[in-house]
């Protein structure tokens, strides 16, 4: 497909350049007030799954205490360890606007699967696979689904499902719906996944996304 082939990537890189230029007197901000709020390093890092299983390094604005968590879990804004700055950055999604770096170096994409720990593989499905043949994504189709209330299972069919239709037309509709998600919450655009589209995972267990 041309789309997904070549000009996906174009897009990619102009939204990418274009938000870096836009969003930088944020990123300063950020690097102000996050050291301010709690003892820590101004990013997050973490490796992450990408594109044919190949790791990659993703970048986060730090909203919590601690900086290398063994524990993988869903956090969700009222957890203990997150900080106060956190909890706002967590609401609005500005924690994952780093990520925009992760797009212009060709590791991620605006959107795709969102990118996930190589430490849950034990719990990867049928579905799971097919996620990887596509680039991760800064949003995604599980995202505007209620992604943090979904199981692992539910956000993997929506994964399968995104690779199977992905189009220009999904990819805006998906970016415009992202930012309803963050206006309204993700609870209000909770979703869940017709089992019979693909066969779920009954392993409802969550960890970090």
């Amino acid at each position: 497909m041309l789309y997904r082939k070549y000009f996906k990537r174009l897009i990619d890189l102009f939204l990418g350049v274009f938000a870096i230029i836009l969003l930088s007197p944020l990123f300063l901000m950020m690097a102000i007030i996050i050291p301010l709020d709690s003892r820590g390093p101004v990013f997050y890092l973490q490796d992450r799954l990408g594109l044919g299983k190949k790791t990659f390094r993703l970048y986060k604005f730090r909203t919590m205490t601690h900086v290398d968590r063994q524990v993988h879990k869903q956090v969700f804004g009222n957890d203990p360890e997150v900080t106060s700055v956190g909890k706002l950055l967590r609401r609005l999604k500005i924690d994952e606007l780093p990520q925009i770096i992760n797009v212009i170096r060709g590791e991620m994409s605006i959107v795709g699967p969102r990118p996930c720990l190589a430490s849950i593989s034990h719990l990867f499905d049928k579905n799971t696979e097919f996620r990887f043949l596509a680039k991760p994504g800064l949003t995604s189709l599980a995202a505007i689904k209620g992604s943090i209330y979904l199981s692992w299972g539910e956000k993997w069919v929506y994964d399968r499902l995104y690779v199977a239709k992905s189009s220009f037309l999904l990819d805006v509709k998906i970016i415009l719906n992202t930012f309803l998600v963050i206006i309204f919450g993700e609870k209000k655009f909770l979703e869940h996944p017709d089992s019979s589209l693909f066969k779920l995972d009954t392993n409802n267990q969550q960890v970090t996304s």
